[in-house]
């Protein structure tokens, strides 16, 4: 379709449709934003044959700290979202403007070598690129015209989502829609492990790429295991909500190695390499030895390891059976085990510097006074970001509630969308 025809698209009763589902009673917002980008595309590459693609931040709902010892999480996908006014264009040349990043620039699909800096958007789609060829899928060029609402450095993966908005379209315009969402995710942890230096492991991508509530299980991490929860969180009346509460002024690096590292080293203990491969009841049965090999707060973290295994468990069976005031108690016992099991809320290197502990506690406080809810830390933490669930007719109370301790502009509401990273072109013809 070409501009013109796809502004007509967007007005069709079925794309309507569509974007209602994706963006929960922000239709017509986002519906300008698409339109508005064909427009920009049109002004700045030409008039082609062009597609529509989207693919959202995520969150984290349980599973703090586990995927990285082959554990078990429950994750979703969020209304924000990057999305993207794409032409396939023959040339072996892929030409991107980013909107929301100011940014233009261009990458040849044959010169793919890893750059010195090894950051940067441009080393990113070179590292996408490459996965797709190393993992035998076809490559080729495009022009892409994208903006993004998915909040940086909030701990909703907005680097994720660009990954994965790219993965579709080299999918869709190469490989025929071949690929799934774990060939998405391996292709993303390539391209942030061999040109990023970044050892991430397979949430992220995984969350974005698979749309709605699903829960993964890495034991197998070459092929983890995903299931998707069919549970309307729209129909329970809550709002997930997203507190930042400012970036920390410690260097964290050595406070996120650890968490892995320890629990690994108790793994090891009993000659394994992660925790999945050992179980609660071992070293509960050998504590004495194990505190001695590895120290209190490592086996602390193993425990938090089983444990929060058994929380993601639970919040899953919970949700099958709509028991969802459970599910909540779940989540509150999940964000109580992060802060005194795992021992990620802030770091012992400034322990005066507590914003995400300050949080948790306003979070923890309106709850009470409001008898419902929860709340969690959310993403690495040390720093960051925390999540509460509540329902709606109190989001907007706790939003300024919030802001007046932590400032303006630190409260993010959100839901929950069906659906992960998607050509809408293809997804409207299916509907």
């Amino acid at each position: 379709m070409n501009s013109k025809e796809t502004l007509a698209f967007l007005k069709e009763e079925k794309t309507e449709a569509l974007l209602e589902r994706l963006y929960k009673g922000e239709r017509e917002k986002n519906q300008k934003r698409y339109q508005e980008l064909v427009e920009k595309f049109k002004q700045t590459f030409g008039d082609k044959d062009i597609c529509l693609f989207s693919s959202p931040g995520r969150t984290e709902i349980s599973g703090n700290h586990t995927d990285h010892n082959h554990g078990k999480v429950l994750a979703g996908s969020i209304n924000l979202d990057c999305i993207g006014v794409a032409a396939k264009n023959n040339t072996g040349l892929i030409h991107i403007v980013s909107e929301t990043f100011s940014q233009d620039f261009t990458v040849s699909v044959q010169e793919l070598e890893r750059g010195e800096r090894h950051v940067g958007t441009v080393e990113l789609v070179k590292g996408l690129v490459k996965g797709f060829q190393s993992f035998g899928f076809q490559i080729g060029g495009f022009d892409l015209y994208t903006s993004s609402t998915v909040i940086s450095a909030a701990g909703v993966s907005s680097s994720a989502a660009f990954e994965m908005l790219i993965c579709v379209i080299l999918n869709h315009f190469y490989n025929e829609d071949r690929l799934n969402i774990v060939n998405y995710a391996h292709i993303g942890q390539f391209a942030e492990n061999q040109y990023w230096d970044k050892a991430s492991g397979l949430l992220d991508q995984m969350a974005c790429a698979a749309g709605g509530l699903i829960t993964i299980d890495f034991k197998n991490p070459k092929e983890p295991e995903v299931e998707k929860i069919a549970f309307d969180f729209g129909a329970q009346k809550h709002k997930l909500i997203i507190v930042n509460t400012g970036k920390g002024h410690a260097d964290l690096s050595e406070d996120y190695s650890s968490v892995p590292k320890e629990m690994k080293s108790v793994a090891a203990y009993f000659g394994k390499e992660v925790c999945a491969d050992i179980t609660e009841k071992q070293v509960l049965e050998n504590l004495a030895a194990v505190r001695e090999a590895c120290g209190d707060r490592a086996v602390m973290r193993a425990l938090h390891f089983f444990e929060e295994n058994k929380r993601v468990e639970a919040e899953v069976l919970a949700l099958k059976e709509n028991r969802f005031n459970d599910f909540l108690s779940e989540i509150t016992e999940s964000g109580n085990s992060s802060w005194k099991w795992l021992q990620n809320c802030f770091t012992n290197h400034s322990y005066q510097e507590q914003g995400i502990s300050i949080a948790l506690a306003l979070t923890e406080l309106f709850i009470k006074e409001k008898k419902c809810g929860a709340c969690r830390i959310h993403g690495g933490g040390f720093a960051g970001v925390i999540m509460a669930m509540l329902p709606e007719e109190l989001a907007d109370e706790y939003a300024d509630y919030m802001e007046a301790a932590l400032g303006k502009g630190n409260v993010y509401l959100m839901s929950i969308r069906p659906y992960g990273a998607v050509c809408l072109n293809l997804l409207a013809s299916e509907m």
